[in-house]
């Protein structure tokens, strides 16, 4: 039996190198000729530019960024030849910052520009920004600043700080990017305001209590009147990706694109997934989120175009079956429901995906 294993990160608990190992040895434990291809995938946030250097080579280059809190960070971008790709998170993201210091009004997207900065520098003309796990909610100003964009202090200094702005110029990061193809790679569709936008959606993921998301979404709305008065950029599907930094994107010419698609032919699943029996992916948690593009459905997709049935394994699983079948998923179980409890099934997360992993295939026909 052959087997294409290929989650993405359980996000707190497992990288997507951890949880494809999980499932490997959960499966092999009952089963040791099954034969098992491992592939971690992303869809733009954590792992991004791993997941890719281990699929197309390149070059990763190392060097220092302003972190979320505006202190120094050591991040990682990959260059295969002329295209470089950036993983937001590894300046932005949620997990830089220690629960009592998330603040989404005060974080900062500074350091992804100087990502981006640094790329452009190293000969880089078309650049990827991975979308995903950030901890910030400014709209990609704090990006435009380190690009060039002013006044730069308020810009740098969060989503809080955009409703003191009277005005922005994006000219000098307009030139910075000038003939530079930027490609926000995401599957979250959210615009950027609104009960669908950034603020609203994410925020509360990101610290945010009730009265904070309605101040950033105001402070968001703010800085597009400034630099959207055509409002044509702010309802982009993906504009507010990673706390709007998609929408800062956008207003430097950059386009959308779906981040699963990308790492998908990256690692060449179509091809994997042909010649396999049976896929295996997962994530934290399977829900209403993940049947909007995200990775596991992307998987799904593609096991349903060559007729491999495919199950997810997950933290935790809130997708009814007939939702999921539609998809192409063929079962879904939960780490949680197996586990016995939440706390179990974070405290002890390999383990428990580890036997859930021998369970579905104690019960799989031979």
């Amino acid at each position: 039996m052959r087997i294409v294993i290929a989650p993405d990160k359980f996000a707190g608990t497992l990288t997507a190198v951890e949880a494809a190992e999980a499932i490997a040895d959960g499966w092999r434990s009952v089963d040791p000729d099954t034969h098992c291809t491992l592939v971690p995938l992303s869809d733009g946030g954590p792992g991004f530019v791993d997941v890719l250097h281990t699929a197309l080579g390149g070059t990763l280059v190392a060097t220092e960024a302003t972190g979320p809190l505006g202190t120094p960070v050591q991040a990682r971008f990959l260059l295969v030849g002329q295209t470089a790709y950036v993983e937001s998170a590894q300046a932005c993201g949620l997990h830089l910052l220690p629960a009592k210091d998330r603040n989404p009004e005060t974080t900062t997207t500074y350091g992804v520009g100087e990502l981006i900065g640094a790329a452009i520098d190293r000969g880089a003309t078309t650049v990827v920004v991975g979308l995903g796990g950030s901890g910030t909610n400014d709209g990609g100003a704090g990006m435009l600043a380190a690009l060039g964009a002013t006044p730069a202090e308020p810009l740098r200094s969060g989503g809080g700080a955009l409703t003191g702005l009277d005005r922005v110029d994006l000219a000098a990061a307009r030139a910075r990017v000038a003939g530079i193809r930027l490609i926000a790679a995401t599957d979250v569709d959210n615009p950027l305001l609104g009960a669908h936008g950034a603020s609203a959606v994410f925020g509360p993921q990101k610290g945010a209590d009730a009265a904070q998301v309605q101040r950033l979404d105001a402070a968001l709305a703010h800085f597009a009147d400034l630099t959207d008065p055509e409002t044509t950029l702010r309802a982009t599907p993906g504009a507010g990706a990673a706390g709007g930094l998609g929408y800062g994107l956008l207003l430097l010419g950059g386009t959308v694109e779906s981040g699963v698609r990308r790492v998908l032919g990256a690692v060449g699943l179509d091809t994997l997934v042909a010649s396999a029996d049976a896929v295996i992916t997962g994530e934290g948690s399977f829900d209403s989120q993940s049947l909007r593009g995200k990775l596991p459905h992307g998987v799904a997709q593609t096991a349903s175009r060559h007729g491999v049935p495919c199950v997810v394994l997950a933290g935790r699983v809130a997708v009814a079956e007939e939702e999921a079948a539609a998809a192409g998923v063929t079962a879904a179980h939960s780490l949680v429901e197996s586990a016995g409890s939440v706390q179990a099934a974070l405290e002890h997360s390999a383990r428990e995906l580890r036997r859930l992993a021998a369970r579905v295939a104690a019960d799989w026909p031979r």
